[in-house]
């Protein structure tokens, strides 16, 4: 059988373009995602571009029951992942400590540290039989540096920092790699969810400057994953030409 790759998130962005760029490489799919619609779309396009095979799992992981049970239910023999690709993740609103949403703060929590924990443990427990596999955690700039009313999201992408420097020890042992990628200002769907929407809002975030695509991102994910056995890529710090961090930008465009 082919090699495997497991996406989260992988209906839009940066999954999206994760899924093209595997598949393209022969990769089957395990594509993860909460729209159904969507889901279905994506996996009958990139099966007929491609001439690969994919399971579709409609799945929330921020719900770890459900998100059990749909994991369950995948084929024993689709179960033998190679890369596993933590993407799924979001941020929402951008507020003041004191004026922030509890429920913004528990949808970042639950979805960008609990829910990658969740299939984490999964995933990783297929791979250490193998004594192979590669899991590729997307953080970001935010998980390097703080910025102001970026609080929770900023603390969220922390913990995958810390998470995949402390998978890389935990699953040493089982020879699995680990990867963090952290891109800084990425046009994809992200600003259009922090602002619930507010698609012009959305738009201003990159206006006067170039920033970087989903494909760059998935191309450093296909770099770091398709490097010899021997060699561990451990983490990837990705920025546009036009931003230094990530608060500090050139406009100038």
């Amino acid at each position: 059988m082919s090699k495997i790759a497991l996406i989260t998130g992988a209906t839009s962005g940066i999954g999206e373009a994760c899924a093209h760029i595997f598949a393209q490489n022969g990769y089957n799919l395990i594509l993860v995602a909460r729209r159904a619609d969507r889901l279905a779309k994506i996996a009958h396009h990139l099966e007929a571009k491609y001439a690969i095979t994919t399971q579709q799992v409609l799945a929330d992981i921020r719900e770890k029951e459900n998100l059990n049970k749909a994991f369950e239910a995948i084929p024993a023999e689709w179960k033998k992942v190679d890369v596993l690709i933590n993407n799924a993740g979001l941020s929402q609103g951008l507020d003041p400590i004191d004026k922030g949403n509890t429920d913004d703060w528990d949808t970042m929590i639950d979805t960008n540290v609990k829910g990658l924990l969740y299939v984490t443990k999964i995933v990783s427990n297929w791979m250490i039989p193998n004594k192979s596999g590669h899991i590729v955690n997307i953080g970001s700039i935010a998980g390097q540096e703080v910025y102001p009313n970026g609080n929770v999201y900023c603390a969220t992408k922390h913990a995958v920092d810390a998470l995949s420097k402390a998978m890389r020890i935990d699953l040493l042992q089982h020879d699995i790699k680990v990867t963090a990628i952290n891109p800084g200002m990425v046009e994809t769907e992200f600003s259009v969810v922090r602002f619930k929407g507010d698609a012009e809002r959305a738009k201003n975030v990159y206006a006067g400057l170039e920033p970087l695509i989903a494909d760059d991102i998935a191309d450093a994910i296909w770099y770091v994953v398709s490097r010899p056995k021997h060699v561990n890529i451990n983490d990837m710090l990705i920025m546009p030409t036009a931003q230094a961090t990530a608060t500090l930008v050139n406009r100038a465009g």
